[in-house]
């Protein structure tokens, strides 16, 4: 494996923690804390930084399925992060979270997780066929 899909590879991992972490807290808690915001920020920008690996590593399209399903997958996660921030910034302290951007968060992350299984199954069956 090259070196570069190597780093994306242990980065977006960082970053299913990290999104784990934040979302887990929130879906529990139904508040948005601290906590929340900094794990869900950095988990952003860990699975903006391996999805900029992975393109660059990669020798095939940046269009492919697996392409896709990231790139939708990261846009959600990149939507509720905004939508989180913003509803923390107008409402200030530990905000409870209304249903809509409650469940918008859990389909957001389930999705981002269905991304993050495809790639390690594609990198699985590619290594399984070179063997």
């Amino acid at each position: 494996m090259k070196p570069i899909l190597l780093t994306g590879t242990i980065i977006v991992t960082a970053a299913l923690l990290s999104y784990s972490i934040a979302i887990l807290t929130e879906q529990r808690r139904h508040h948005i804390t601290s906590r929340v915001l900094i794990f869900l920020t950095i988990g952003v920008i860990f699975d903006i930084t391996a999805t900029t690996c992975m393109i660059i590593g990669s020798e095939h399209s940046p269009f492919t399925l697996h392409g896709i399903l990231g790139y939708s997958s990261l846009t959600a996660m990149l939507i509720d992060t905004v939508a989180i921030w913003r509803f923390r910034l107008a409402r200030g302290g530990e905000a409870e979270v209304p249903r809509g951007l409650h469940l918008y968060s859990r389909i957001a992350y389930t999705w981002w997780i269905l991304a993050y299984i495809t790639g390690g199954l594609i990198v699985a069956m590619s290594r399984a066929g070179t063997s």
